[in-house]
């Protein structure tokens, strides 16, 4: 899957595959596994961590949401059986190789966004990375352009396509996929005659076309790069494919002279002349002369052959008589059979030459193959300690992946052992770092403070909360200075109370990284501590009056005893 961004289209088609696959008989289980590529590794490391926001319960179902995610404080966490199903990894869909023997390729939404030739280059390789009869999944706005030999449409309104089979396309595919088109090189150079500017240039172009000898320009292979005049009497097109090669074409009485005669000029810098050749042509013989020529001047023309062509008149043969002997016919037929004889053993020397120099060429190749066959045996046993090293690497990175998993997996139950314990505690609590922002908080502190999800990584000062505690900052940093814990009452504007209490965050290493701040609800406590003030300010105030009354009675009875002494002793004077 190229293209897949943070994972949502890489982790929706796990989730379809594997309620597929459960509902599929159980003799129908498959291995199942998907690649999900991106040219952006950012994207990537955020697509493995499969982390979404809380927003997706409005395109997933609740079903969904219950089987393939897990809630947390910051969205939902895609299950780990379905994260196992895909493998991410950076990959240029351009420049990298492709991954193969897939059964669906799903493109959807990229090749808009590349040039056509792009797509045409890349049709090809989405053809081999798959199996036999997969399938090729595109976009709502992509087609597959001119590749109707490749892929076969199956029908409908949707933009899956079947790999065919039915045809190969002769070029091959490219890898890794290049883009760079190359300059087309042409062979056959088309003068462009300039304006006719003077009476000159006009007449140097007569002078070339009626009265200059006719040329061909050829490289060292002896292909023809550029023609000069009429050389329709030295040079015809082979039949056949067609072939602007200078001894393909040279028609018959040049080939086997020119061919000897052009790697001599290409070992010498002097010219070479063929005299007297006889060339065959529609209807009779012509006598032509050739001069080879390599060239020496710098730039384009450096170490190209230059060929001319020019006719001279047949040699003079004197006319047979009646009256002359025969044995002068002889003689001539002899000394012209002499004369072929020595231009044979001329070619016949050339050629041996030739093949000297070819055998000596192909030493050198021989030798330079078998030095190049050391060394590719050389790179081939490097090539296989270097697959060993890596097969060794690899499965020492299967180890180590095994155990990063294992800990990722203790991680995730002690994270999960965590969140259960402060949740059973039913005591807000929040996290701040160093520079007092958020990095944890429970669920109850949301009830104290305005906390949200997206508040992680915020200031404490930033947020708004219902206690009247306004130096909860200034005590907070306090407590990270002076490192001992601080509790302080703090009464809430809805009438509750809260005892908070602030204390350092260590590490495992007895390092400082922030505080931890509790809220305990104390309210109840409160509200008893009231009434039990107000029941003891009651009974003590009824033992006051109690104690009072008690005072008025034996004031009263000291009253009444003084009055019965005073009534005693009158009582007693009248008696004397």
């Amino acid at each position: 899957m190229p293209g897949c961004s943070t994972g949502e289209e890489a982790y929706s088609l796990a989730i379809v595959f594997k309620e597929v696959l459960e509902a599929s008989p159980a003799t129908a289980r498959f291995a199942l596994q998907i690649f999900a590529t991106d040219l952006d590794r950012d994207a990537i490391e955020k697509a493995r961590q499969g982390v979404f926001p809380g927003n997706i319960a409005a395109d997933v179902s609740p079903e969904r949401l219950r089987r393939f995610f897990t809630k947390e404080t910051h969205g939902y966490r895609v299950r780990q059986e379905i994260r196992e199903m895909v493998i991410f990894a950076p990959q240029n869909l351009i420049r990298d190789p492709p991954f193969t023997k897939l059964d669906l390729l799903s493109c959807r939404n990229l090749l808009i966004y590349l040039a056509p030739e792009v797509q045409k280059k890349l049709m090809p390789l989405f053809h081999y990375s798959l199996c036999p009869g997969g399938l090729l999944f595109l976009g709502s706005a992509e087609t597959i352009g001119t590749a109707f030999d490749l892929f076969v449409p199956l029908g409908g309104k949707s933009r899956l396509f079947r790999r065919s089979e039915s045809s190969v396309r002769p070029e091959p595919v490219e890898f890794p996929s290049a883009f760079a088109a190359g300059p087309v090189a042409s062979t056959e150079a088309h003068p462009t005659p300039g304006p006719a500017g003077s009476l000159q240039s006009l007449a140097d172009q007569l002078i070339l076309q009626r009265y200059a000898p006719s040329a061909v320009l050829a490289n060292a292979q002896g292909d023809i790069l550029y023609i000069s005049g009429r050389t329709g009497k030295y040079l015809e097109p082979a039949a056949g494919k067609a072939n602007w090669n200078l001894f393909a074409m040279a028609r018959e009485g040049l080939r086997y002279e020119l061919a000897g005669a052009f790697q001599k000029a290409l070992r010498q810098p002097d010219s070479v002349a063929l005299h007297g050749l006889s060339v065959t042509t529609n209807g009779g013989e012509l006598s032509v002369e050739v001069t080879l020529q390599r060239l020496e001047e710098p730039g384009p023309l450096h170490g190209l052959v230059m060929i001319v062509f020019t006719d001279v008149a047949p040699p003079v043969t004197p006319p047979v008589t009646g009256r002359l002997p025969s044995t002068h016919a002889h003689n001539a037929r002899r000394a012209e059979l002499e004369q072929e004889l020595l231009r044979v053993r001329a070619e016949a020397r050339a050629t041996h030459e030739e093949m000297q120099t070819a055998q000596e060429e192909l030493r050198s190749a021989n030798e330079e193959l078998q030095s190049t066959n050391e060394e590719l045996q050389s790179t081939n046993e490097e090539l296989t300690t270097s697959k060993e090293e890596m097969q060794s690497l690899n499965e020492e990175l299967q180890t180590v992946n095994t155990e990063l998993q294992a800990k990722v997996d203790e991680l995730s139950r002690a994270s999960n052992d965590m969140k259960n314990l402060l949740d059973s505690t039913d005591i807000a609590t929040l996290f701040l770092d160093r520079d007092l922002r958020v990095r944890r908080f429970t669920t109850q502190a949301t009830q104290i403070i305005n906390l949200i999800p997206g508040d992680v990584g915020r200031a404490i000062t930033d947020l708004v909360s219902v206690l009247d505690y306004p130096t909860l900052a200034e005590d907070a940093r306090e407590v990270l200075r002076t490192l001992a814990a601080k509790e302080q009452p703090a009464p809430a504007r809805d009438g509750r109370w809260f005892t908070v209490r602030i204390m350092p965050y260590r590490t495992h290493d007895d390092r400082i990284d922030g505080v931890v701040i509790t809220f305990v609800d104390n309210t109840s406590a409160r509200k008893l501590e009231a009434r039990l003030r107000a029941t003891q300010a009651g009974l003590e105030q009824r033992i006051a009056d109690q104690s009072a009354r008690r005072k008025r009675r034996g004031q009263k009875s000291e009253v009444r005893s003084q009055r019965s002494e005073v009534r005693g002793r009158g009582t007693e004077d009248k008696g004397q």
